[in-house]
């Protein structure tokens, strides 16, 4: 948990002035892309076990997955969507916009929390290749949905989503 803690804290304070300079967009697809990866790593670490391969590698794979994991989230995926959403929704509408966007996120949190036991005590390395998939989506999703935001005025966005 100490180490959890600590690499969340860094990785978010290092982040931070990396925001502006490098764009939210290709945040979110390095971020996206070290989740798949985190949730892979996870998932060959849970195959291992299942079938006893590599026993010695399992734990070291499964902390490394999980650490993989939250780095990636705190890097890009756990603040650059609430910084997007600020910034492409109209004045007028931004209050039920970012209200339903956060229905929205929360909603998916309880499913994965919901859904996490019935996964894995369907297939544990399963689990978390389903998550590494639906990582991948958002990859897609942020590739050809998402606009990048960086040094452009509210104005200047806005014209990219409402043509």
């Amino acid at each position: 948990m100490i180490i959890y803690a600590v690499l969340q804290v860094v990785i978010t304070a290092l982040n931070a002035p990396i925001v502006d300079r490098a764009g939210r967009k290709p945040l979110l697809l390095v971020s996206a892309t070290g989740l798949v990866v985190g949730c892979l790593i996870t998932a060959v670490s849970f195959y291992l076990k299942v079938h006893n391969l590599a026993q010695e590698a399992v734990p070291v794979l499964a902390v490394v997955g999980i650490m993989v994991y939250i780095g990636s989230f705190s890097a890009g995926m756990g603040a650059m969507p609430w910084v997007v959403m600020s910034e492409i929704f109209p004045i007028n509408i931004k209050g039920v916009a970012g209200g339903m966007a956060t229905l929205v996120n929360w909603f998916g949190a309880w499913a994965v929390s919901y859904t996490f036991n019935f996964l894995m005590s369907w297939s544990s390395y399963g689990t978390f290749i389903i998550y590494a998939a639906i990582n991948a989506l958002a990859i897609v999703f942020v590739i050809v949905i998402v606009p990048e935001t960086k040094g452009k005025t509210l104005e200047q966005i806005q014209a990219v989503v409402n043509p």
